[in-house]
């Protein structure tokens, strides 16, 4: 009969037990909730964000490219004033000066001319070729359009003109090999 008195009563314990994790379950699920509502607010506000950076990230550089316009005006009013192409050509020089300056600023530099060098396929694209013997093949002849780089990215190749073997001394080759 001892032993039968040291036993715990398991039906009194287990119910205040099952309560208190029926609470804590509750406690958990309410703060889980509140953090999807938290997440969801903070993804929208993030959006928000994300699309007024998109809408205004070129501020700064329209509003340089806004000093080059009223340059470009001036040097038109003064080239219909002026009777001289030189003030004209000055005034469009000083203004390409200054609109330089604004790309450079923005991290945009021209991609160093390629003449005479082998060409890059990375940095130049070839739309001309010409038969020469007395360059290496691949060699960039001419620079047509400036290409630019901004921070290390390629922007817009060079468009360049590059030489090729003459296709008469490769005839005159294969004939003399055949003979």
């Amino acid at each position: 009969m001892v032993d039968d008195e040291k036993e715990p009563q398991p039906k009194d314990n287990s119910k205040e037990l099952l309560e208190s994790e029926k609470k804590r379950s509750e406690d958990y699920l309410t703060r889980l909730a509140y953090l999807q509502a938290d997440f969801e607010n903070l993804k929208k506000r993030f959006d928000r964000e994300t699309e007024q950076v998109k809408n205004y990230c070129n501020e700064r550089l329209l509003i340089s490219l806004l000093d080059v316009v009223d340059e470009l005006e001036l040097a038109v009013k003064n080239g219909e004033i002026s009777t001289s192409p030189d003030s004209l050509i000055e005034g469009i020089e000083l203004t390409l000066k200054k609109l330089r300056k604004v790309l450079e600023q923005e991290g945009v530099t021209p991609i160093e001319d390629p003449q005479g060098k082998i060409l890059d396929p990375t940095r130049h694209n070839a739309v001309l070729v010409e038969e020469r013997d007395d360059v290496p093949p691949c060699t960039v002849l001419e620079q047509i359009r400036k290409g630019y780089m901004m921070r290390g990215k390629v922007l817009r190749p060079s468009i360049v003109k590059v030489a090729v073997k003459s296709t008469k001394n490769n005839s005159n080759q294969m004939e003399e090999k055949q003979e």
